[in-house]
């Protein structure tokens, strides 16, 4: 069904046609409560990085955790995808491995610009209350048109990202974006905007996902999909304010 589609890659349109073999089903408050739960099994570690680093921990020290963290997420984020019954295990561990390396990075972007992350964190939890309110009072809403539109931006600035990732092998980057004038500031705040209307598909989608009855433990799916979108939001607020602080 078309408006299933959604431009989180982990919210397919065949994400909730999955055979049920309990009486249990996914609900909309259950996947608010395990949204909930995981971004507290997020915080928690990134306040261990954090804490730690601040004591005089040697950051060097530190990064093999942090990426530890960081490429194990990335590994469970494609096993939750593909295995969604696994989410009840996988999507905590994804969230415990996402808030080592987010501990780090927020370390890293406050120890440059004190006061920063917090910051972040505030405009995050804003935008996304924000979000929710637009979206249950239909001041926004995921119609064919919005979708496409939002899709083809959040898949430009993916192609964009894994163009400068692959030309950081060569010691090279794309051009102004990652600067602190005018050029680059834009395009961070484009980047915010595309993640902050990506929640409005999630929001929409996992709505639906519950109306059409899918099985319970999609609601750790569900809530893993919007906690994926909250974490690229978060991040991307970090470097636009960090674009806003150099210039």
């Amino acid at each position: 069904m078309a408006f299933f589609e959604s431009s989180n890659p982990t919210l397919k349109q065949n994400t909730f046609n999955l055979p049920v073999d309990s009486t249990e089903l996914m609900t909309v408050s259950g996947t608010v409560r395990n949204t909930f739960l995981l971004l507290v099994m997020t915080v928690i570690p990134a306040m261990y990085t954090w804490y730690t680093l601040s004591i005089g921990a040697n950051p060097a020290t530190m990064m093999p955790l942090a990426w530890g963290g960081m490429i194990g997420a990335l590994v469970l984020s494609f096993v939750t995808m593909f295995k969604k019954e696994w989410s009840p295990i996988t999507a905590p561990l994804y969230a415990l491995g996402e808030g080592l390396a987010l501990g780090l990075i927020s370390f890293y972007f406050d120890a440059r610009f004190p006061g920063i992350a917090i910051q972040a964190i505030m405009l995050t939890f804003g935008v996304l209350f924000s979000m929710l309110m637009a979206y249950r009072f239909g001041w926004l809403r995921a119609t064919e048109r919005f979708r496409q539109v939002v899709m083809l931006a959040t898949m430009g600035i993916m192609i964009c990202y894994l163009i400068n990732f692959v030309m950081s092998f060569f010691g090279a980057s794309m051009p102004m974006i990652h600067e602190g004038g005018l050029i680059g500031i834009g395009f961070s705040m484009v980047v915010v905007i595309v993640a902050s209307l990506n929640l409005i598909l999630d929001f929409d989608f996992i709505e639906r996902g519950a109306a059409a009855g899918a099985p319970k433990y999609m609601e750790w799916y569900g809530a893993f999909s919007l906690l994926v979108t909250i974490i690229w939001l978060y991040l991307e607020i970090l470097r636009l304010l960090s674009k806003l602080n150099r210039k």
